[in-house]
């Protein structure tokens, strides 16, 4: 049997979900409001790809673990892909200006140009350009 997932929602915890909900805005994503209420958003990625923004003590009660401190561990990066290096740039760049921190320098592999930044919340987000060979 092959599994093939129609949807997937990233869990991600935040400290001050306004907050977390204005910086992705101002990058440009949208939410689902059917998804969202006062502990969780559902930000939009991309056709049946979304983050749960969930408000760390909501977070909690779906594990026994503690939440990852993002100042001085990593647990995920999530890489999204992007049209062109222009749109890599654009959306890392507006990242910044609403208050995300930058994670590295912009990489240029040739075929894959890539940039990363921090949300508000400190989570890792990889933005990717790759060509596409014919």
């Amino acid at each position: 049997m092959t599994v093939k997932a129609q949807h997937i929602f990233v869990n991600l915890p935040v400290k001050d979900l306004n907050k977390t909900k204005e910086f992705f805005t101002s990058i440009g994503f949208e939410f689902n409001e059917q998804y969202s209420d006062d502990k969780a958003a559902c930000l939009v990625i991309g056709e049946n790809i979304y983050a749960m923004l969930l408000l760390e003590q909501f977070f909690q009660s779906f594990t026994n673990q503690p939440v990852t401190d993002t100042e001085t561990s990593r647990e995920v990066i999530i890489a999204i892909s992007a049209d062109s290096r222009v749109q890599v740039d654009e959306i890392v760049t507006k990242a910044i200006e609403a208050g995300g921190k930058p994670a590295n320098d912009p990489m240029d592999h040739g075929f894959m140009y890539s940039w990363s930044f921090q949300d508000v919340d400190g989570h890792l987000w990889e933005v990717l350009y790759m060509e596409q060979k014919n």
